[in-house]
């Protein structure tokens, strides 16, 4: 069975880095996307950054040249480096997976496996 744990979520600092993981096991399909996800107080769930199996990536205009999304296929992990963070960043983080390489990427129900949240917060 497909698992999906996430972590690394913190409080920190305008302007300082955090790095979120999450793990995953029982994942074998060999085309796939990747994503994080987050959800800030009282607003919708968002699509933040995407990781497909072809090596392309894809990132939502408001994290574009500050967060890097990447795997490490032997670990089984995904990352999410965010750097330079805001307050508006303040979110629960949460990484989803799919059994294909989706269409439209940020589109929360292209992926059926989930992991649970890991909350961030940005003090300014």
């Amino acid at each position: 069975q497909e698992r999906m744990v996430a972590s690394g979520g913190g409080s920190v600092q305008s302007g300082g880095s955090l790095r979120l993981s999450c793990a995953t096991s029982g994942y074998t399909y060999v085309n796939y996307c990747m994503a994080w996800f987050r959800q800030a107080p009282a607003k919708e769930r968002e699509g933040v950054s995407v990781f497909c199996s072809d090596g392309r990536t894809y990132y939502t205009d408001s994290v574009k040249g500050r967060f890097a999304i990447s795997r490490d296929n032997a670990k089984n992990t995904l990352y999410l480096q965010m750097n330079r963070l805001k307050s508006e960043d303040t979110a629960i983080y949460y990484c989803a997976a799919s059994e294909y390489i989706v269409g439209r990427k940020f589109r929360e129900e292209e992926y059926n496996i989930w992991g649970q949240g890991t909350q961030v917060i940005v003090s300014s």
